[in-house]
């Protein structure tokens, strides 16, 4: 086993379910549990078998935990990239890496939302009947731990493998990039994160305590 100073620095890939019908029409979905549209489906295969598998960009040896959010489309984005390998690699089903709770705009299109309060951003104002920034903020901060527990491992004993995967949502991602680099969630505002867009974070100069974004958006259909 190589010691920490020529182990290559842990990665955590960051996915978003593929297309659903829903965030082809900008609805906000949260609870609702859809599933992928046939060209989500068959872009995922498709990337599946360009981009997963061993010496891949995911390769599976690479990997010791994979956290999918419960809801029909980023399980079935998670299987879609996987069930192909020989190893699936660990993985766990968890609600907290759902996406956030819309509450009472559950469903809705931004206009709409827009014409009950005209002046609410869910980046200040959470959701009314949901998860506020508070809730959200510390749900993901949460998340964070335990990826970086898993690469404070790997790097200083070598006993895991290198990468974490997520497969969650569109608004989830965003917040989470946002408080990977430790900045406030409301950066998330600023990050376009596409239907089935791979995000890589790491870290800089070798050392954990500098997290970084990597890349944004690879592989991901542009609208």
């Amino acid at each position: 086993m190589s010691d920490s100073s020529t182990r290559p620095m842990p990665r955590l890939f960051l996915i978003r379910h593929a297309e659903t019908e829903w965030s082809l029409n900008g609805r906000h979905t949260g609870r609702t549990d859809i599933p992928l549209t046939s060209r989500g489906e068959e872009e995922t295969k498709m990337r599946a078998l360009q981009l997963v598998g061993t010496g891949k960009v995911l390769d599976p040896a690479n990997m010791c935990m994979v956290f999918v959010s419960p809801r029909l489309r980023a399980h079935r984005t998670f299987h879609l990239l996987f069930d192909h390998t020989e190893s699936v690699p660990p993985h766990i089903i968890t609600e907290d890496v759902r996406e956030w709770d819309y509450g009472d705009y559950e469903g809705l299109k931004p206009a709409e939302i827009k014409a009950i309060n005209p002046n609410w951003t869910i980046w200040k104002d959470g959701c009314p009947g949901g998860e506020s920034t508070t809730d959200m903020c510390s749900r993901v901060d949460t998340v964070i731990e335990k990826v970086r527990a898993h690469h404070k491992e790997y790097l200083e004993k070598g006993t895991v493998s290198r990468d974490v995967v997520i497969v969650a949502h569109g608004h989830f991602n965003r917040v989470f990039i946002s408080r990977w680099i430790r900045f406030p969630l409301s950066l998330g505002t600023h990050f376009n994160v596409e239907p089935a867009g791979i995000a890589i974070l790491s870290y800089n100069h070798r050392n954990l305590g500098e997290p970084a974004l990597n890349a944004l958006n690879l592989y991901a259909h542009v609208s």
